[in-house]
């Protein structure tokens, strides 16, 4: 279980963390927190400090019902912070939250390490070969419809079934474009409801067949603070709990906004 980040071999047997940046301004948890070139950095050099071993870097607002920006956009806002982390760590691993294949190549291009797409492929037909012409490494995430659309009414016979058919389909795709490191991940709250989140939680480890390393984006996440009937802000407690369950289920990446709880997880979790 390793993938190749800039000529870095990252050993996944043991589960890292990916901080999350969102620079847009109506993320579900820190929209409009981070706008400015300092409070990037800090917040950037917090996470470095804090362990994370990536950096996931999102423009585009993925919260159900969230607007929808154009590419141009998209770019205008996440280029200079590419180009400005890149200058500040040299050494760091940034993954470009993006679905969509010109705002991928550009990034990379600019420094970025991997490719973090909410739709596995779905919403641009050239990802796929953009991705395989870059050569880095690509994670594949399953949704049911759009951002703006997913939550209306998610309906599934067998949603873990369902979910591992998508991917053996987009990983066949993969592998037929040589794309070396793809990395799943299920979703939690992408056009799911909650009793759909936590089966796929309870039965991640089946995920594990598809052969490919896992990636968790669970952090703080509705499904998490409705069922506790708190806030978002409240929800820490309660994503270190969920992010244990999916290390213990076989999750080698766990993608947070809060990355020294996490960290501290995924050391209790190794001296098992």
């Amino acid at each position: 279980m390793t993938i190749n980040c800039k000529g870095n071999l990252i050993d996944l047997s043991s589960p890292k963390v990916m901080g999350i940046l969102n620079i847009t301004p109506d993320s579900f948890f820190d929209g409009g927190k981070y706008n400015s070139e300092k409070d990037i950095i800090h917040q950037v050099e917090k996470m470095l400090s804090e362990g994370a071993t990536f950096i996931d870097v999102g423009a585009y607002s993925s919260r159900p019902g969230a607007k929808h920006i154009s590419e141009q956009e998209e770019l205008q806002r996440i280029v200079p912070v590419i180009e400005l982390l890149t200058k500040e760590f040299p050494e760091i691993l940034i993954s470009i939250d993006t679905f969509r294949s010109k705002v991928a190549e550009e990034t990379i291009l600019k420094g970025g390490a991997i490719i973090n797409d909410i739709s596995g492929g779905a919403m641009d037909a050239n990802m796929f070969t953009t991705i395989a012409k870059l050569q880095v490494p690509y994670i594949i995430m399953h949704m049911q419809g759009t951002p703006q659309n997913m939550q209306a009414n998610p309906q599934y016979d067998n949603i873990v079934k369902e979910v591992i058919s998508f991917f053996a389909a987009q990983l066949f795709k993969l592998k037929e474009k040589k794309v070396n490191d793809v990395i799943i991940d299920v979703g939690f709250g992408f056009g799911k409801t909650i009793a759909h989140n936590f089966e796929l939680l309870k039965k991640l480890e089946l995920f594990k067949n598809l052969d490919a390393p896992i990636l968790t984006g669970i952090s703080r996440k509705s499904m998490l603070y409705k069922t506790l009937g708190c806030s978002v802000k409240e929800a820490l407690n309660a994503t270190t709990v969920a992010n244990t369950v999916a290390l213990m289920n076989g999750t080698h990446i766990l993608r947070v906004h809060d990355v020294k709880e996490a960290v501290e997880a995924v050391t209790i979790f190794n001296q098992l």
